[in-house]
């Protein structure tokens, strides 16, 4: 089901492309209004001495940002973003902090204790379910993949072997409740028939706890690196089902609504910083590698495991998938919304309209105006030859690293609108 021959292929070539792009940061003598090597304009765009005075008086000086150590993707994009300087670099002071979990982190933004946050789907709809103000300026980390994991030696083979049970008692399931690995499960065991309760139960386990496979649990269900560093590194698990089926995963970036409504330049420079970050790794894989291990959570993480999450979940697609497409991703969650609240996990339902109405895309329009980049209409995980239908499950294949041959070329005429200078190379639309 993994394909681990094909993946293994894929990995090496996304390496060799990654080390081959490698670039040294610009020197001093460099012109000032030359782009960087990664393909970010010159010189940067400060926010202004009046959002400045407004934070401080809001107490959101630093400016508190919140991540992820655990989720791949986000947390390659939020380390560099903060050991590179590039909310510095833009005049913003900030402060990054690094959580464990979407839940833990939730309950430090809805105290406003931070302002700009990660989080998956699950997490992201709690927020909005309980009415936090929030916006979402990015995508990040499309198609993290999640695992139900159960140890080398159980009897399961697949998720259909949950039905009935254990001798007459439930499966217990180890999950991060109320995070997206605790969706996924819910989705998949609709479409399978599982009974949550009955077949299995679950119960709440961090991923920091879940990589131990401990023994009473018969299965866990975590999200990228934690999958990997069991099914590959420590080889204490392997995979009985995916996630991709249930659910065209995205991550998000979010931030107070306060900030979009009284100081828009900050968020502006918080989108560019998310971009130039992602334009930076797609240059300095293994650079943004040591950047990760730098945080206290990352760094007994193997290199070699890292270096493989950060071309999976950062340098597969086209960096155009950071563009919030409002409808396609409302419609997504629309389902996911739906799905939490008939199994009491929401006090209420939304509609794909409530959930656009917390997208932000017009900080991203203009970063990628800025840059000469087409706004897309479907993420570039999704083809023009997709056979499946949004809220209709389970989705037939669509791009991933599992059915992916090469990385996706970028950047190609076809997704700019005017020239556009990347490592030296320049094309035009």
């Amino acid at each position: 089901m993994e394909h681990f021959e094909q993946r293994r292929t894929l990995l090496g070539a996304m390496a060799a492309a990654g080390l081959a792009g490698a670039a040294s940061l610009p020197t001093a003598a460099q012109a000032q209004n030359a782009p960087t090597a990664w393909g970010w304009p010159q010189p940067y765009t400060k926010v202004s001495d009046k959002s400045i005075a407004w934070l401080k008086e809001k107490g959101w000086w630093p400016l508190g940002v919140g991540w992820q150590a655990p989720w791949s993707g986000q947390n390659t994009v939020m380390a560099v973003m903060d050991r590179q300087g590039l909310l510095n670099k833009r005049g913003i002071e900030e402060k990054f902090t690094s959580f464990t979990s979407g839940p833990a982190l939730n309950e430090v933004f809805v105290s406003t204790k931070i302002q700009v946050g990660a989080g998956g789907n699950f997490p992201l709809n709690s927020l909005i379910d309980k009415q936090i103000p929030l916006k979402v300026v990015s995508i990040v980390c499309p198609n993290l993949r999640h695992h139900v994991i159960v140890p080398i030696d159980s009897p399961l083979k697949s998720v259909k072997d949950f039905k009935g049970g254990k001798g007459g008692e439930p499966y217990v399931i180890g999950i991060a409740t109320g995070s997206s690995g605790e969706f996924y499960f819910q989705m998949m065991a609709g479409v399978n028939g599982i009974q949550i309760g009955k077949d299995v139960i679950l119960k709440n386990m961090p991923p920091t706890e879940q990589m131990l496979m401990p023994k009473g649990i018969d299965a866990v269900v975590p999200w990228d690196y934690t999958c990997s560093l069991m099914m590959n590194e420590r080889k204490n698990g392997r995979s009985i089902d995916v996630s991709y089926p249930y659910n065209i995963y995205q991550g998000s970036i979010y931030l107070r609504k306060e900030l979009v409504d009284n100081v828009p330049d900050v968020v502006q420079a918080i989108t560019d910083a998310i971009v130039e970050a992602t334009l930076w790794i797609r240059l300095n894989p293994d650079a943004a590698v040591a950047t990760m291990q730098e945080d206290p959570n990352l760094k007994s993480v193997p290199t070699a495991l890292l270096l493989q999450q950060t071309l999976e979940y950062n340098n597969l697609y086209k960096p155009t998938y950071l563009y919030p497409i409002v409808d396609f991703w409302a419609h997504e969650n629309e389902k996911i919304a739906n799905w939490l609240y008939e199994n009491k996990r929401l006090q209420k339902p939304f509609s794909a309209k409530e959930f656009g109405a917390v997208f932000a895309p017009e900080f991203m329009q203009k970063t990628f105006e800025t840059l000469g980049w087409k706004i897309p209409t479907v993420p570039p995980t999704i083809s023009s030859k997709w056979a499946g239908k949004i809220g209709e499950l389970p989705y037939p294949p669509y791009d991933t690293l599992l059915t992916m041959k090469a990385p996706q070329a970028w950047p190609e005429r076809s997704d700019l609108t005017k020239a556009y200078t990347y490592n030296g190379q320049t094309v035009k639309p």
